[in-house]
């Protein structure tokens, strides 16, 4: 019989606990810390789960207490170093994306978790959510070219608007948040993405100077397919269409509607669908379109702590039967890829060319 996976935990706010609330729950899992800079929020989750052991750095609970894996939930910025210095401690490695904030230090740290034989995987929540998986497989049965529009803007105030201030230290809601979406894009196309333009404007004097709250950006594929995404953090962000996922192509369209009533600031509101609307576009001899619009209700749809535990389920598995993540990691650098050449083009105010390594 395994040994549990002995994990710290990097990171104690909404994702770091949504994610030790899964290893807690899932017996092939030991927590054998919590990290936090903050001596509040790692007691507070401490709390929560019955008592665990805290530490205020990655070193120090590395140093301490025993350590299988590491599942790092920290900003974006802090990333890339605490992956390297889990992987060079010998330790699998779950990171909430993006996985670095450069293309060259993801890059680098899939080439040292190969060094290491370490198992390095990307918190894609996506990816294992069944009706987003459904949305991908009948995107992908509408022909060709697609079109595929997306958006995720959020009226954060509070709390979570000084998050999303954090976050702009080091990057816009159009890189954090886009990688999901373009990723999803580039699985319903299955093409190469070959240039993006985007823009984007600075909404509020409380982020840094040269940042922007609200972008957008358009991707093209080589095989015709095109992709919008939009995204918005603030106080000043409308609350109308804030959720739209619709894909459009020649044999008709599919979207995620009738979504649970929630606020654009709900996190667990991100993540839920509702309905999946098939329309097919087939008419007779005078027009009319032959087939209604189907209707597909996803059951027992798992809510945002649901799809953190099966996540790591995929971690453990990953873990125990040493699965090839390969093309997990090219695709997690490749939808980087995308989103930072956005952040570029409004920087530089031009179309930029994507160069996708096979």
């Amino acid at each position: 019989m395994n040994k549990p996976v002995e994990i710290l935990v990097v990171g104690c706010g909404n994702m770091g606990t949504s994610h030790a609330r899964a290893y807690h729950e899932l017996k092939d899992y030991e927590i054998t810390g919590l990290v936090s800079r903050s001596e509040e929020s790692r007691n507070r989750l401490s709390d929560a789960l019955g008592g665990y052991p805290t530490f205020s750095s990655l070193q120090e609970a590395l140093e301490n207490a025993g350590a299988d894996a590491v599942s790092i939930n920290t900003y974006p910025d802090s990333h890339a170093a605490l992956v390297r210095e889990a992987l060079e401690a010998n330790c699998h490695v779950f990171v909430e994306k993006p996985l670095a904030t450069t293309v060259e230090e993801a890059e680098e740290l899939v080439a040292l978790a190969h060094e290491k034989q370490k198992v390095l995987m990307v918190g894609y929540i996506l990816r294992v959510h069944p009706a987003w998986m459904r949305f991908v497989q009948i995107a992908q049965k509408l022909g060709k070219p697609l079109v595929m529009r997306m958006n995720l803007n959020q009226q954060s105030s509070g709390l979570q608007w000084h998050t999303h201030k954090q976050l702009m230290n080091s990057m816009s809601p159009l890189v954090d948040c886009g990688v999901h979406y373009v990723d999803i894009m580039c699985m319903m196309t299955g093409a190469r993405p070959v240039s993006v333009q985007a823009i984007g404007a600075r909404l509020t004097d409380e982020i840094p100077e040269g940042m922007y709250n609200y972008g957008q950006l358009q991707v093209r594929f080589d095989d015709g397919s095109i992709g919008w995404y939009e995204a918005g953090w603030g106080p000043m962000m409308s609350e109308t269409a804030f959720f739209i996922k619709d894909v459009i192509g020649p044999e008709g369209s599919v979207s995620i509607s009738e979504v649970p009533e929630s606020e654009s600031a709900d996190i667990g509101g991100h993540t839920k669908t509702g309905v999946l609307q098939r329309h097919y576009n087939i008419v007779d001899g005078q027009g009319r379109f032959l087939h209604p619009d189907a209707f597909i209700h996803i059951e027992n749809e798992p809510d945002h702590d649901g799809l953190c535990l099966l996540e790591q389920e995929l971690f453990l598995k990953a873990i125990r039967e040493n699965l090839d993540l390969t093309p997990h990691l090219k695709d997690a650098i490749n939808s980087l890829k995308i989103v930072l050449a956005a952040d570029a083009s409004i920087r530089l105010g031009k179309v930029m060319k994507i160069q996708i390594n096979d």
